[in-house]
């Protein structure tokens, strides 16, 4: 099971990718210093359910990202990511929406930063319903509404748009990595979209 936050190879003088410069950014970590942190500390992530909401504010349907696992197998997974160090859960949040959804998603983040829920997952499954076998991640959740079109980017292969009782089904669920489907039935309880 992954999070999935791949670092960009950011490079401050645009030249090509996988150019040898030094890592000037200190928000982003090299492969060998993120492994090495992985092991010895729990890290902070953001999660987002997506959700389109009617003129009510009631949520009508729920984005679920479709992808391709380590081994190949197709899942579906949530957007996520990491906070640098120096960046504000709101900019985490908006960036990793962005990255996930594309630019045009046009998310509503919530006024108050505060998630509908803290998911901790650890390496050894069983600890917590979370889990991710890289790492102890803590994850702030937010629902978000999203009003654009979303074209999904990185390593996400498309968006598929549910009924919040399909989302919240036992079968859509097991599509899940790492424990996420009770975290959008927990998503959508929070909102008041399960009936």
């Amino acid at each position: 099971m992954s999070v999935r936050t791949p670092d960009p190879d950011w490079n401050g003088d645009d030249e090509p990718v996988g150019a040898p410069t030094p890592n000037t950014n200190p928000g982003w970590l090299s492969d060998l210093e993120l492994a090495e942190i992985r092991g010895r500390l729990p890290l902070l992530y953001v999660e987002a359910v997506p959700v389109r909401v009617d003129g009510l504010g009631q949520v009508t349907e729920v984005g679920v990202l479709l992808r391709a696992n380590a081994v190949g197998e197709m899942t579906r997974t949530l957007v996520s990511g990491r906070v640098m160090y120096g960046e504000t859960v709101r900019d985490a949040l908006f960036r990793h929406l962005e990255k996930d959804l594309g630019p045009m998603a046009f998310p509503l983040l919530p006024a108050s930063p505060v998630p509908f829920t803290v998911a901790e997952y650890f390496p050894l499954p069983g600890i917590s319903p979370f889990s991710d076998d890289r790492q102890h991640a803590v994850s702030l959740v937010f629902v978000v509404p999203v009003t654009g079109t979303c074209e999904p980017r990185q390593d996400a292969l498309e968006v598929t748009w549910m009924a919040p009782g399909d989302a919240a089904s036992d079968a859509v669920g097991d599509e899940f990595e790492g424990g996420r489907g009770l975290l959008v039935r927990q998503a959508l309880a929070s909102v008041g979209a399960l009936r």
